[in-house]
C-alpha cells in the first residue's frame, strides 16, 4: 500500500511549514517555557528554570534554539497607547478599486503611523486596518487621507469602545 505524503497547505511557505512541524513536535516543557515568555518576556532564565524544573543553562539553550528555529521571533515592550496620546482606536474596513495589488495596499498603509496592524481579508472588504488616533477628528482625517489617492473607494469603521481580551502573544 502506498504511503500518504503530507503536503503543506498552499498558504504556508516551506520555512513556515518547517516551523509549524517543529512547534508541533515541541514537548510540554517547551510549551511551558513559551507560555511563561508570552506572559512576561522579561522573565529570567532562573525564574523559568524553577517553574519548569530545569537548570537555567538548559532553559537558555532551549530558548536560543526556539529563537534560531523561528518559534520565537523576538521580544517587545507593550505600551499604553494613551501614553502616546492615542485615545481613539478603530478597525477600518477598506474597499479598494478593482486591480489594486496587495503590495500597493501595504505600501499605502505603511505610510501612516496611525495604522498599527492591517490584514487582507475575505468578505466584502479587501483589507482591515487597526488604527490609533488622538481623537475622532484625527480618525476622520486619516480616513480622508487614505481615500485621497483614489485607490480606496469606500471605508467602514468601527470605533473600539473597550478592550475585552488583551492580545495573548
Amino acid at each position: 500500500m502506498a504511503e500518504k505524503v503530507r503536503t503543506a497547505p498552499a498558504r504556508l511557505n516551506a520555512t513556515s511549514w518547517r516551523l509549524c512541524a517543529r512547534i508541533q513536535r515541541m514537548d510540554d516543557v517547551g510549551r511551558q517555557i513559551l507560555a511563561l515568555l508570552v506572559e512576561d518576556g522579561r522573565r529570567s532564565y532562573d525564574d523559568i528554570a524553577r517553574r519548569v524544573s530545569l537548570s537555567a543553562p538548559a532553559v537558555k539553550r532551549r530558548i536560543d534554539r526556539m529563537r534560531a528555529d523561528g518559534a520565537i521571533r523576538g521580544f517587545t515592550a507593550v505600551v499604553d497607547p494613551e501614553a502616546f496620546g492615542w485615545r481613539t482606536e478603530a478597525l477600518v474596513e477598506l474597499f479598494y478599486a478593482p486591480g489594486t495589488q496587495l503590495r500597493e495596499v501595504a505600501a499605502s498603509l505603511m505610510r501612516h503611523p496611525q495604522v498599527v496592524e492591517a490584514w487582507s481579508v475575505t468578505g466584502d472588504a479587501d483589507a482591515i486596518a487597526r488604527v490609533r488616533t488622538s481623537d475622532n477628528a484625527d480618525l476622520e482625517r486619516l480616513i480622508m487621507d487614505l481615500q485621497s489617492d483614489g485607490r480606496v473607494i469606500r471605508t467602514r469603521s468601527q470605533v473600539i469602545m473597550s478592550n475585552l481580551i488583551t492580545p495573548r502573544g
